[in-house]
């Protein structure tokens, strides 16, 4: 998993934390995690195509939430940046070197590291789309109680 989805959670805590109409620049919301503007621009718009954020022009503008912070899961940040396709990729090297001789038949039902793969991103999937963006403000409010007071300062909220 690429830093862009780390970077996606934090930003999405951020406004979850400014929750008002006004929207956060990308230079801001750069200069608050000291992320390079670019690269962090990129992964905010993915996260507007995908629903998650709503991306508003001019000078201006910027970024809101464009749902509730419940209603964003893990999962869905990690869809927007990292795409749909599985994280395993089975190329079954299995038929290959030793195996490359074996009857075909040895090779008709699933291989089982691809099955136990299958079966630990299926977890690790459900688990991601079992917490929200609440869930994790609610956490990091418990451990840091001023973080929301601090968002809310970086972006001039206060």
């Amino acid at each position: 998993m690429n830093q862009g989805v780390e970077w996606a959670v934090h930003v999405l805590l951020s406004l979850a934390w400014v929750d008002d109409d006004r929207p956060v620049s990308t230079a801001a919301l750069a200069a608050s995690y000291d992320l390079p503007q670019a690269y962090l621009h990129k992964q905010l718009q993915a996260l507007a195509r995908a629903g998650l954020l709503e991306s508003l022009p001019g000078v201006h503008g910027g970024f809101l939430l464009a749902r509730p912070a419940e209603k964003i899961t893990l999962m869905d940040v990690v869809t927007a940046i990292e795409g749909p396709e599985p994280a395993f990729k089975c190329t079954e090297i299995r038929k290959n070197g030793m195996g490359e001789n074996a009857p075909k038949s040895a090779f008709r039902r699933t291989c089982a590291v691809h099955g136990a793969m299958q079966r630990a991103e299926l977890r690790w999937r459900q688990s991601l789309a079992s917490q929200t963006i609440a869930d994790i403000k609610e956490e990091a409010e418990a451990h840091a109680p001023s973080a929301a007071r601090i968002a809310k300062q970086a972006y001039g909220r206060v």
